[in-house]
């Protein structure tokens, strides 16, 4: 069973503060800074984890650190104006066109690739395959769309969440009795999920990878006809000849970072650690799964995962000019 609340007492969470902060206690590695690095936290939560988590390494070298909540649609316009200054996760099947308008009109600046590979798609927890055979293939849904009902209609649900994506365009390609339901908060989903896990019921909704079921729910994608370019723009391409959208989403996606255009300039130290920044699976689906699975909150997320990958973080800070300087006394 997931673990929505689960309370942690003062002393463990003082532990872990004095656990990290000795962890850079080191001579000649904070900087004096005068300006105030400002860290967007968006709709997901391995995004916020880990953007926290940068947040408290910045404040180690003693930067001053505002966070500001945001949508994924308004970071943009955020990172073009310097009123935020970096995004950490920017995954290619949401946000590939958004980001490459944005480095054309350099407004942003590209920091280059993590290691992660992403999928992004419908996905169900493995024991729905007993109930709808023929899944993993996206065809079996034809036949068993009605178990994933809500009021006993033959009309099947798919739980999404806030983000921009093509599903609409693909129930009605691909000729699926489903029909969308929109969720402004992501943890919406997570419920759902773990109710119908609980009630064994079918259910199926949008997920990615890396995410948190990756590390503590065993679950497939749904494996709709393969994406390409085509798929989007040539109608007669793919199973529906006279519709686009046609396909899934992209498979093995990149994860980029952009930082506001002036960021080098007014932070280069800073710039340079975020430049080395290298995030695999693993590290995003455990900072998801911190918060999503374990309960705990952000903060105290943040601060376990800091823990878990320190010699991680101190080789992006160790590689950067940030430990040039002298310490604030």
């Amino acid at each position: 069973m997931m673990k929505r609340c689960v309370p942690k007492s003062i002393f463990k969470v003082l532990l872990l503060l004095f656990g990290y902060s000795t962890l850079l206690t080191f001579s000649n590695i904070a900087i004096a800074a005068h300006k105030t690095i400002k860290i967007p936290l968006l709709d997901w939560s391995s995004q916020r984890v880990i953007s926290i988590a940068m947040g408290k390494t910045f404040s180690q070298y003693q930067y001053e650190v505002e966070y500001q909540t945001m949508s994924e649609d308004l970071v943009w316009g955020a990172l073009a104006r310097g009123r935020v200054h970096f995004q950490l996760e920017i995954w290619q099947a949401s946000a590939s066109n958004e980001f490459t308008d944005m480095l054309h009109k350099k407004r942003i600046t590209d920091l280059g690739l993590h290691s992660a590979l992403t999928i992004e798609d419908w996905w169900y927890p493995q024991y729905v395959e007993e109930q709808c055979p023929g899944l993993p293939d996206w065809k079996a849904l034809r036949g068993c769309a009605e178990l994933f009902s809500e009021d006993g209609k033959s009309e099947g649900i798919y739980f999404t969440g806030p983000w921009p994506y093509r599903d609409a365009d693909l129930i009605r390609a691909l000729k699926l009795n489903f029909r969308i339901q929109r969720h402004a908060d992501n943890n919406d989903i997570w419920i759902k999920l773990e109710k119908a896990q609980a009630a064994n019921k079918p259910i199926i909704l949008l997920n990615w990878a890396p995410n948190w079921t990756d590390q503590r729910v065993k679950g497939k994608f749904v494996e709709f006809p393969k994406y390409t370019p085509e798929c989007e723009t040539d109608p007669s391409w793919g199973v529906s000849p006279n519709i686009a959208f046609d396909c899934g989403n992209v498979r093995n996606g990149w994860i980029k970072k952009a930082a506001w255009s002036k960021f080098e300039e007014s932070f280069p130290c800073a710039y340079q650690f975020i430049r080395n920044i290298d995030l695999n699976n693993q590290m995003i689906a455990e900072a998801a799964a911190l918060v999503d699975y374990d309960g705990y909150a952000e903060e105290e997320a943040a601060l376990l995962w800091l823990q878990k990958y320190q010699q991680v973080v101190l080789s992006w800070v160790k590689n950067s000019c940030l430990p040039k300087h002298k310490k604030r006394i």
